[in-house]
């Protein structure tokens, strides 16, 4: 069985490297690389390791929004660029986590996130894949499903790269959804039948609350987590979208090394039908995630901001990492889980 690692970088837009940005010279190293696929996701919300709060609220040129840029690929494939990867990052995080292409070595019991990188003009069953990849995972008890539209990535080993005046049919999609072990076989029994040339990866998830219920522990041997906050956008916190609330009270508490809030196009939370951007809607009622990464000790406080904001709705789910590194200038932070 091959071991997948999942790379993510978190940093701001406007990060620039040797005169161009960053983010588009991180996915011109993925696919001068080979890796097999990759994102590039615009945030609407969030702040990094120097604290500046950023977003895409006012839609002006002047916005720096936060980016992640996630790669999916072997081990080894995966290790020999994650140098370069952080290189380019400046300030921020990147992080790495373990995935498997099959869920047979895992405890039936455990909880999953699984993730599907698509092209957008993918179709299956008489639509857009998306569409399709979300219905499955709906039917078969996923407590939560997002359908990330990319600007840039890797498809197949192929750039795929958003344009100005495009109808942009062939950038990159991530489907992700968070069930169990057995949920997932299901699903990816159908998927597979369905999008037989699309890998499927697995990893290990915590569900710790599922709208108001017991804000669940990680387990003590997760070191590193990524604490993901699952909303819609408009649901509301003392008279605020939710991922904001979020955003800024972790913010204004210093302890945060960062959160980033990321937009779905298509998506579900609970046992809701899925559902996603309409045209001339006033109010968006599209998924949204707002995700933290740090070790477990530094994400303490702020779960205790998460109990308060998803107290009564909201899904949070915990994933365990196997390396962190903070990346401020030339200074870099690792740690291993």
């Amino acid at each position: 069985m091959t071991e997948m690692r999942v790379l993510t970088a978190y940093f701001a837009e406007r990060r620039r490297v040797h005169g161009r940005f960053a983010a588009d010279a991180m996915v011109d190293l993925l696919e001068r690389e080979g890796v097999s696929a990759s994102i590039t996701l615009r945030g609407i919300a969030g702040f990094g390791t120097t604290h500046m709060l950023r977003g895409d609220r006012a839609l002006t040129l002047s916005e720096d929004p936060p980016v992640t840029v996630t790669a999916v690929d072997s081990a080894d494939r995966i290790a020999a660029l994650a140098d370069d990867v952080i290189a380019l990052t400046g300030h921020g995080v990147v992080t790495l986590e373990r995935a498997w292409p099959e869920l047979e070595s895992l405890p039936e019991d455990t909880a999953v996130r699984l993730s599907m990188h698509l092209g957008r003009k993918q179709s299956a069953a008489g639509g857009p894949a998306y569409v399709a990849v979300c219905d499955v995972l709906h039917r078969c008890g996923f407590v939560t499903a997002d359908v990330f539209l990319g600007v840039d990535g890797t498809v197949a080993r192929h750039r795929r790269r958003a344009r100005f005046v495009s109808r942009n049919a062939d950038v990159p999609v991530l489907v992700t959804g968070i069930g169990t072990a057995p949920q997932a076989l299901r699903a990816m029994s159908e998927l597979r039948a369905a999008l037989p040339d699309v890998p499927i990866s697995v990893r290990p998830a915590l569900l710790c609350r599922n709208d108001g219920s017991t804000l669940a522990d990680p387990p003590a041997t997760w070191p590193l987590q990524k604490l993901t906050v699952h909303s819609y956008e408009d649901s509301h916190r003392d008279g605020r979208p939710l991922h904001r609330a979020l955003t800024a009270q972790l913010r204004a508490t210093g302890q945060a090394g960062g959160a980033t809030a990321l937009r779905s196009m298509w998506g579900y939370r609970g046992t809701r039908p899925p559902r996603g951007d309409r045209f001339l809607q006033l109010a968006r009622r599209v998924p949204v995630t707002t995700v933290l990464v740090g070790p477990a000790a530094a994400l303490a406080a702020d779960r205790q901001i998460i109990d308060e904001i998803t107290a009564e709705h909201g899904v949070v789910t915990c994933e365990p990492l196997a390396v962190l590194v903070a990346v401020s200038g030339d200074r870099r932070y690792r740690s291993e889980g």
